[in-house]
């Protein structure tokens, strides 16, 4: 049997879009055959979910998308690394943990630099009042 999505609904009605089984005709989730694994996967996944909020609240953390909090990213592994035992990996793992944070203070400061420079020659981004102008 060649399926080429899932043949399950979703609460809304619409058929589901997910790729069956290798071998059968509905996904992990639409499976009957397989309701006590979907079960399971769900569990774990809301576990994951609660344990990486605990987490992220523990360390202070938001995400990867800023380079302050990359930085805190990288400060977090240093702390942690510095607790171990000293070993070959732990001073590998510091010496990433510089290289990286030397690498985030370098584009730090070439992003002010450009910000000043754009400002000096008036490029970057227009005033608030000027998009205004462009709409």
């Amino acid at each position: 049997m060649v399926v080429s999505t899932c043949l399950g609904q979703l609460p809304d009605g619409r058929r589901c879009r997910s790729w069956p089984i290798r071998g059968e005709a509905y996904c992990l989730w639409h499976s009957p055959d397989r309701e006590d694994e979907a079960t399971e996967a769900r569990r774990l996944g809301g576990l994951r979910r609660r344990r990486e909020k605990t987490v992220s609240g523990a360390y202070d953390f938001v995400g990867l998308d800023t380079i302050q909090s990359i930085r805190r990213l990288v400060e977090i592994a240093a702390i942690d690394t510095l607790g171990l035992e000293n070993s070959i990996v732990r001073s590998r793992t510091l010496l990433s943990a510089a290289l990286a944070a030397a690498r985030l203070l370098e584009v730090g400061e070439l992003e002010v630099r450009m910000a000043t420079l754009e400002a000096a020659v008036g490029v970057g981004r227009a005033a608030p009042d000027e998009l205004d102008d462009i709409a």
